[in-house]
Parts: structure tokens; C-alpha cells; sequence
């Protein structure tokens, strides 16, 4: 058991209802092992990402990446972070932002489901990292304008999100990172018949 597969272990959620290991085992850790992601991994998640479904097949979703060992690119990726990311994310190796073109290629009106769509190619990417070891840290905590001047970002598309990737430290001290993962019950987020009643297949 490798050192990934134990932390994992270590948070693997409580479900309700019985879920994948790769859902369950899934956390956002803020430790991260001194450890460089194979290339081919790191082609394998946005390959994964790449083939999530979006609004008529628009893709807007692209990623800006930078690993540790890219110095100087990787320093301008952290600057792009709010401090309090920064603070943890500068241990990770791999750091990416998740940009979206904001207007439709088809006719030029606005993606409303942009983020929607790179939402769901993040996830994609991270279920991929997570079957292969890795673990992925998603971040709203970002500086947009910071990345449009540092990595030239056109017209037309916005800098969403930040992703960590690498693999979670099982020795870790942080609280953060031995903390129990909770959820709302299961009860109160998925409704039928009208808002708030619980669908009756919710156990």
C-alpha cells in the first residue's frame, strides 16, 4: 500500500449509501509528500479532463499548469493565489488554474454554463488523479486579474479556479488534514414533488 492509498484511507468518508472508492477515499489535502508527478500522469488527468461533456459540446473549460521543479513558472502560479493558499500550495507539485472562455464559439452570446462545464472537467480530472494515487486540492481563493496580467490571458476567457495536484502526505500535521470529512445529509439535498420534501428513494 502505497503512501497515497493511506492517507486516502485515513479520510475515506461515511456515505449514507454505499459510493465508489474513488468517490469515498476522495479529500482536498493541505500536506503533500515531496514528490514529483510522472508526466504521463499528469497528461493522463487532463486527457480525463478534456473528455467531460459541456454545453454543445463547447469545451470551454482550458488549464494553465506549472510544476515545482518549473521555478520560475511555478512562482508566478502561486502569486496568483490568495495568500492563505498560497501559505500551503507553494509544497504541491503541480499547481494549475481552471479558465473558461465566457461567450459561446457557435454564435458569440454568453456561456451561462461555462463554469458548470468546468466544474465538470475538473472532476473528471479529479477522479482520474485520484485512481492513480494522486489527490487534487480545488480553490476558489484565486486572483483573476492577477492571472490574466501574469500568464496573458485573452479577451473572452476568465480564470476560474486553482487546482493542486500531487500526493497527500499521511504524516501531516495539520488538522486540517485528520479532520473527519461531513456533508448534508443526503435528506436534505436531493428533493422531489416540491422543493424540501425528500425524494422517496433517499433512505
Amino acid at each position: 500500500m502505497n503512501d497515497a492509498t493511506d492517507v486516502r484511507t485515513l479520510k475515506t468518508a461515511d456515505p449514507t449509501v454505499p459510493v465508489h472508492a474513488l468517490v469515498a477515499e476522495r479529500f482536498s489535502p493541505y500536506g503533500w509528500l515531496d514528490r514529483a508527478v510522472p508526466a504521463e500522469d499528469l497528461a493522463a488527468v487532463f486527457e480525463a479532463a478534456r473528455w467531460a461533456p459541456s454545453c454543445y459540446n463547447e469545451q470551454p473549460f482550458r488549464y494553465l499548469v506549472a510544476t515545482r521543479d518549473e521555478g520560475e513558472a511555478f512562482a508566478r502560479m502561486l502569486a496568483c493565489l490568495v495568500d492563505g493558499n498560497r501559505a500551503w500550495a507553494q509544497a504541491v507539485p503541480v499547481l494549475a488554474l481552471g479558465v473558461v472562455a465566457t461567450s459561446f464559439a457557435r454564435n458569440g452570446s454568453p456561456n451561462a454554463h461555462a463554469r458548470h462545464d468546468l466544474g465538470l472537467a475538473s472532476a473528471n480530472l479529479t477522479v482520474e488523479a485520484s485512481a492513480r494515487g494522486l489527490a487534487v486540492h480545488q480553490m476558489a481563493g484565486i486572483l483573476p486579474d492577477v492571472a490574466r496580467e501574469t500568464w496573458g490571458i485573452p479577451e473572452g476567457f476568465e480564470a476560474v479556479t486553482g487546482l493542486a495536484l500531487g500526493y497527500a502526505d499521511p504524516a501531516s500535521p495539520l488538522e486540517r488534514d485528520r479532520a473527519p470529512r461531513t456533508r448534508r445529509p443526503l435528506a436534505e439535498t436531493v428533493f422531489a414533488g416540491t422543493w424540501g420534501t425528500t425524494a422517496s428513494f433517499v433512505p
